[in-house]
């Protein structure tokens, strides 16, 4: 069997959890028989291929040799996209983000489509009016031939907000790529006792929220920082914020590569995920599989994912957030009780699982 992949979230992602996710599968599939996973991408930025072996094997040229002009990227691909498309050398066709532009081109070729969230449709007010993602997926989910939702959570909200039949829907589950390498050696110094936040801070991340509720265990507790990783410097209003709550002094902000970021998970007294909504949450598995406590929002997908990994608590509350967070600082014992928890939930994902599962999910289409 084999599969194409398109060029969409390589065009769109340096990093980031859906990149990864394709890397991870078409990875897979080069030590699975029976199947084989082909890619239209020409060229690309994406850290996930920027090992030369991976960027020789998949005929891309590599990124360095585009610097400055990774606007050119996306039309480029598109372009040997559509030419791959029409050649329908391939079994089963799944693009890697919502673009409908293939379907011109596909003709009776099967597709797969893989929904990650209902993040544009659930939080419309906050989404551009110009932004056409959620009415681009909706097209994609009812044309697909089959589904992959990557949670239980998600595939309720497909079936709710786009009346999708449940049949169609599959779940695959991913899993983390986070790895401790105890030979790493920390180009930073890390803070002797901080409280992890990752990843971006606006909208349904609720970050101001939770940083509102930290403050006053900040404000106790001299030694004690925040910590955040990636999406780039505070903002101005963020900045804000931090001065309205006497706390400006605590919270750090980096921007990290895997390995030194494993690092932030293992040494944390905990890390926090307070987001409204995800159709997944890497993270968690990231925390688990770096041993560090997890304390996270009681909302969509994460029960689900974490299990009995995490200390719960109500997103919408400064007050729940607060007590979650306070009980793990001050419980030595609980946080241990909570890595031991967290390691045995993280036994129950692997990126393996997910690309076998995928794998009979082209094989229920192909005719």
């Amino acid at each position: 069997m084999k599969v194409l992949y398109d060029h969409q979230i390589f065009s769109l992602e340096k990093y980031g959890g859906i990149s990864r996710y394709f890397y991870e599968l078409i990875s897979e599939y080069e030590h699975i028989e029976d199947i084989e996973a082909t890619t239209s991408l020409l060229v690309s930025n994406n850290h996930y291929l920027s090992d030369r072996k991976y960027v020789q094997h998949m005929n891309l040229f590599p990124s360095k040799e585009f610097r400055g002009k990774h606007r050119l990227l996306s039309p480029i691909n598109k372009i040997n996209s559509i030419q791959k498309i029409k050649m329908k050398n391939y079994n089963v066709f799944h693009p890697t983000y919502y673009d409908p532009y293939f379907l011109k081109y596909l003709g009776n070729m099967p597709f797969v489509l893989t929904v990650y969230d209902m993040i544009h449709e659930k939080f419309s007010e906050m989404i551009s009016k110009n932004d056409r993602t959620s009415h681009n997926k909706k097209i994609l989910a009812e044309k697909a031939s089959k589904i992959i939702a990557i949670s239980e959570s998600t595939k309720n909200d497909l079936i709710e907000i786009f009346n999708i039949e449940a049949e169609k829907i599959d779940v695959v589950y991913l899993s983390s790529s986070m790895k401790i390498n105890n030979d790493f050696e920390m180009k930073i110094n890390l803070p002797s006792k901080y409280i992890l936040f990752v990843g971006r801070r606006t909208g349904y991340k609720n970050f101001s929220t939770f940083i509102k509720a930290v403050s006053r265990i900040l404000n106790e507790e001299a030694d004690l920082l925040i910590v955040c990783v990636g999406a780039g410097k505070f903002t101005s209003d963020e900045i804000h914020l931090f001065n309205q709550l006497n706390i400006k002094d605590k919270i750090l902000q980096f921007d990290l590569d895997d390995e030194s970021l494993s690092q932030f998970y293992k040494n944390a007294l905990m890390f926090v995920f307070p987001s409204l909504y995800e159709g997944f949450g890497i993270p968690i598995l990231e925390s688990f599989a770096c041993g560090c406590p997890l304390v996270c929002s009681n909302t969509s997908s994460l029960p689900e994912v974490a299990g009995n990994g995490a200390q719960y608590f109500d997103p919408s509350s400064e007050k729940s957030i607060f007590d979650a967070i306070n009980k793990v600082f001050n419980d030595k014992e609980f946080r241990k009780i909570l890595i031991k928890s967290g390691t045995q939930r993280l036994k129950y994902f692997s990126w393996r699982q997910t690309a076998i599962k995928t794998q009979k999910i082209y094989e229920s289409v192909v005719k």
